[in-house]
């Protein structure tokens, strides 16, 4: 491939709407282009790259049994009526109707039209299990989508689903995709782990994310050295401490506060530390305001309490309508006397003698204890786990990292079969539900994944599976005969020794190759310049080397080819 013929416009400075590192380099290095927010277009080497990705990922799901289709991504309303999902989604799901009026979604996933599908055709236990799966995009009409190609509003996914007679055969289907699942993310050469996870809109009772390791990563997970326990902090499981020695309860007292709203104004104010205070935090769950009450140090955790809750919909209650109910505003509440039913986290139970809102602006109760002072509707783990904590397997210390999130797989049981009376004939001729899994892959996030995990300072460092060229060759003088003509040779050279490789034929500055090579994230950089003629040798500098080797033209090819198979090990 000529670079003069390549589409790759590259920008020398930092868009000013790139948040993160892999949205400004896929950006600067020409592989994407915004259309519109959370919508982008992929250009060729995007497209070169998006490619081997699929082609990894095709690989493992033929040889896992799974059998490729295309799905509509129009999908009618009456499918997502029937499972019950047409409202749970909300407006994250992109609506239409046709000319006669009729309601329609793009498709945010695939499990109503899958079912359906299926049941049409397969109607006996000698036709399952049946794993089928298909690329293509999605549409997610995300509330502030950001952050590139993590978080856009139409990307590209692999969702395959298992359809088997019992659970036990659900199983089966789900540890295939669970070793398919990591034999795609080592092969795609990226650092991965997987955590359990929680199911979210999907459903399900039990599931597990695949989380490609990066600094930037918008996940964070906790997991254990000392076992094989990992979660995704929405999932990650608090359990509840061994209880400390027996403290007295002590007289509850009410104090003037002037001011202070927040866990640290208290404690510089009264020198209360954060685990001695509880911080009280109202949600609406659908149409019920409620309380989640968590240790002033700690996190609450939405997933959590949505899932206590039961709920569609969960968001922080606005502070006028909290102050009309409640009588006081945030960084004044607290569960004593709280009109509103109030949750607290498994950690709260314990505490003794601590310090909260006293549902009046400006004022405090101190010494409050659970029990005497309130009882609360439930008790529950709803806080975010942090690191430090006790493994819930082995009760070793629980480290922590950030991650994103590029692979998640579920176990769906029988949630969309039941809904969309997907059955068959089992061996006694008594009709049953079909067991569902279902098991995603995001592949436009993988391939931003694949940067925030590895670029530097020059710019991308693919893995080698996934870069869009192996080799590039640059003639330091474009306009110098001798040197473009040694660099075309080599340019066949390779060619028939099936490398990947582009030569950089414009008429461009050395250093501006440099630059663009380096940005772009080629692994292996020819260059190819007058010394290198008069003595019959050419520079091959590896992406992430500091300095180049010096190869004999006769060997180079050789080299190369030795180089990329080391590398290719790493």
């Amino acid at each position: 491939m000529k670079a003069s013929e390549l589409f790759f416009p590259t920008l020398r400075e930092v868009p000013s709407e790139a948040e993160v590192l892999s949205h400004q380099l896929l950006l600067r290095a020409g592989f994407i282009r915004k259309a519109t927010a959370g919508v982008y277009s992929y250009l060729p080497l995007a497209n070169r790259v998006l490619k081997k990705i699929m082609s990894i990922v095709r690989e493992e799901m033929d040889r896992a049994g799974g059998q490729e289709v295309i799905l509509p991504i129009v999908q009618p309303a009456e499918l997502w009526k029937k499972s019950g999902r047409w409202e749970v989604y909300g407006d994250e799901m992109f609506r239409l109707k046709d000319r006669h009026n009729r309601d329609f979604a793009l498709g945010p996933t695939h499990e109503e039209i899958i079912t359906t599908l299926v049941d049409a055709d397969v109607h006996s236990y000698r036709h399952l299990p049946l794993l089928l799966y298909q690329i293509q995009n999605k549409y997610r009409d995300e509330i502030r989508p950001r952050f590139g190609l993590m978080r856009g509003r139409e990307f590209i996914m692999k969702d395959l689903y298992s359809f088997d007679i019992d659970e036990e055969g659900l199983d089966i289907s789900y540890h295939k995709m669970y070793a398919a699942y990591n034999r795609i993310f080592q092969g795609l050469k990226l650092q991965y782990r997987v955590v359990e996870a929680d199911s979210g809109a999907i459903g399900g009772n039990e599931s597990h994310e695949f989380m490609v390791l990066a600094e930037n990563g918008e996940a964070e997970i906790v997991y254990c050295e000392n076992c094989d326990y990992g979660a995704n902090t929405e999932k990650a499981v608090c359990f509840l401490e061994e209880s400390k020695a027996e403290e007295e309860q002590l007289e509850r007292e009410k104090v003037h506060t002037p001011g202070q709203r927040t866990i640290q104004d208290l404690l510089d104010y009264m020198s209360i530390p954060k685990e001695k205070q509880i911080k009280t935090l109202i949600y609406y769950a659908d149409e019920e305001l409620v309380a989640a009450i968590v240790r002033g140090d700690r996190e609450l955790n939405e997933i959590k309490f949505k899932n206590v809750l039961g709920c569609n919909q969960l968001f922080m209650a606005d502070e006028a309508a909290v102050k009309q109910l409640c009588g006081a505003g945030f960084g004044s509440l607290g569960p004593v006397g709280m009109p509103l039913k109030s949750y607290v986290d498994l950690e709260v139970s314990q505490m003794k003698n601590f310090a909260c809102g006293a549902n009046e602006d400006d004022y405090h109760f101190i010494n409050v204890n659970l029990g005497r002072d309130f009882t609360p509707a439930g008790i529950n783990d709803i806080r975010n786990a942090v690191a430090g904590d006790s493994c819930p397997v082995c009760s070793a210390p629980l480290y922590s990292m950030r991650g994103i999130e590029v692979g998640h797989i579920f176990k769906l049981g029988t949630k969309y079969s039941e809904a969309m009376e997907a059955n068959f004939l089992d061996q006694k001729g008594k009709e049953r539900p079909m067991v569902m899994g279902c098991y995603g892959i995001g592949i436009s996030r993988t391939m931003a994944a694949a940067v925030e995990q590895s670029a530097d300072e020059n710019g991308i460092v693919w893995p080698l599976p996934i870069t869009p060229f192996e080799v590039i060759i640059v003639p330091v003088n474009s306009k110098n005969e001798e040197q473009m003509q040694a660099a075309w040779s080599l340019y066949e050279e390779f060619k028939q020794e099936g490398l990947e490789t582009i030569i950089d034929d414009r008429d461009e500055r050395a250093g501006v190759k440099f630059k663009d090579a380096d940005l772009i994230g080629i692994p292996l950089r020819i260059t190819i310049g007058p010394r290198s003629l008069q003595e019959k040798q050419v520079e091959v500098k590896k992406r992430t080397a500091k300095d180049p080797e010096l190869v004999p033209l006769d060997v180079v090819s050789s080299r190369v080819k030795l180089m990329l198979k080391e590398m290719s090990k790493q």
